[in-house]
């Protein structure tokens, strides 16, 4: 009998045995971070711009109730000015619809908005405000910024990921070329956090407090709508949804400093045999680069892409004596030619992935307001990855060889000189 217990004890104990990286890197999130998760949710990968703008005007188009939109850009484009376009039109038929934008975002953009601009928009009926404004003596303010992408809808779809409202994600630019980059759509439950996390941010930026009940209620038939919306997009682009258990990771200064940084080295921590990252800014704060460290000692097979080309000055340079010294422990680093990658996505063992608003830099990880959606999908997992096998078509791998070629000696003072600055900023 005692045999037979010790047994069943061996067998139904995964922590005798070593837990999977899914087991591992949730319980890390969820109950060691306190990060919230949500089961049976919907997930859609949006490559590209052209899949995000189709999906996200269509169920801006179906909403019924409100309209919540938080960006660090809004580009008064042809994209942001026939996105305004249509959410004056829902204004109009009774949809509350708020805007909330960056003020540092649109001071840089440029074509920023300028008073007479807002008074439009407002006279519109469209609830306008911008987070923090700047104001003299202007350091202060630079410090925290609102680098989140969000959008929800009546409550019952959410947007999150890299892009912004601009058309260059559509035509480029003349300085970086094509723009590449996702986002997702979230269908269930997961919707709640995301529009917890604007009405935070809103009512700290407008005073005006957003009652959960009326603005997390459920409406079956919209649900449905809303989805039918969602597949006939899908089926046109050659997208397909999955379900899924979701974590968000918010990052707030102040309240939850370090949650970023954790939650990326958590899952970094957990992988077992293979941990890909997209992002365009990989300056990594030492806690990710000590788990990316970790992870190479273990054997995991770590594979990077960075962009070839950016839009940010130094940083690039920063980023190369950065993966030049991953390269010498035994990572893969390739170097997207094929435009910008302003993509920031994260796949671990094909198991789950990551999909978020944050830069791999201390910026993102120490003073932005940033979110983060940890998706439990192999499916959305292997789409992930299969993109990135499609992109290594467009890249070149990182070698000794190379490196000199790519990056002159100028460059390379630059990347040394300026590398423990970018690691805090």
């Amino acid at each position: 009998m005692r045999l037979a217990l010790l047994f069943l004890f061996f067998v139904v104990s995964p922590s005798l045995w070593g837990q999977s990286a899914t087991d591992r890197v949730l319980h890390d999130l969820v109950e060691e971070q306190g990060n919230p998760f949500y089961r049976q949710n919907r997930v859609t990968l949006l490559p590209s711009a052209r899949e995000k703008y189709a999906d996200l005007f269509a169920a801006v188009r179906e909403a019924r109730r409100f309209i919540h939109l938080e960006y660090f850009i809004f580009r008064q484009d042809s994209v942001g000015s026939e996105l305004l376009n249509l959410l004056a039109e829902k204004a109009a038929q009774g949809v509350e619809v708020r805007l909330l934008i960056d003020a540092y975002g649109n001071y840089k953009s440029p074509c920023p908005m300028v008073e007479t601009d807002i008074d439009d928009i407002r006279r519109q009926g469209i609830m306008i405000d911008f987070f923090d404004p700047l104001r003299f003596p202007w350091i202060p303010n630079m410090l925290h910024r609102d680098h989140r992408k969000i959008v929800v809808v009546d409550g019952k779809a959410a947007y999150t990921g890299g892009m912004n409202v601009a058309d260059y994600y559509l035509k480029g630019t003349r300085r970086t070329g094509k723009w590449r980059d996702m986002q997702i759509r979230l269908d269930g439950p997961v919707v709640d956090e995301f529009e917890r996390i604007f009405a935070k941010i809103w009512e700290k930026t407008t005073g005006e407090h957003l009652d959960s009940l009326i603005y997390r209620d459920n409406d079956v038939s919209f649900v449905t709508s809303l989805s039918q919306v969602s597949d006939s997009v899908s089926q046109e682009s050659g997208l397909s949804s999955q379900e899924a258990d979701v974590v968000v990771v918010n990052r707030e200064p102040r309240t939850s400093n370090r949650r970023m940084r954790q939650a990326f080295a958590s899952a970094i921590d957990a992988a077992q045999s293979e941990v890909r990252i997209v992002n365009p800014y990989p300056t990594n704060v030492r806690t990710v680069r000590k788990a990316m460290r970790r992870a190479l000692k273990r054997g995991v097979r770590l594979r990077m892409m960075v962009s070839g080309t950016s839009d940010n000055r130094v940083t690039p340079e920063v980023v190369a004596v950065q993966m030049k010294k991953f390269v010498r422990r035994g990572a893969e680093v390739y170097y997207y030619d094929g435009g910008f990658h302003h993509t920031k996505v994260m796949t671990v063992d094909g198991a789950f992935c990551n999909v978020g608003t944050v830069n791999l830099d201390g910026r993102s990880m120490r003073y932005d307001y940033e979110v983060s959606a940890f998706v439990f999908s192999p499916s959305t997992t292997a789409q992930l990855d299969a993109i990135f096998d499609a992109d290594l078509q467009k890249s070149e791998q990182l070698t000794s060889e190379n490196f000199r070629r790519r990056f002159s000696l100028k460059r390379r003072f630059i990347g040394r000189v300026f590398q423990p600055l970018k690691s805090l900023l």
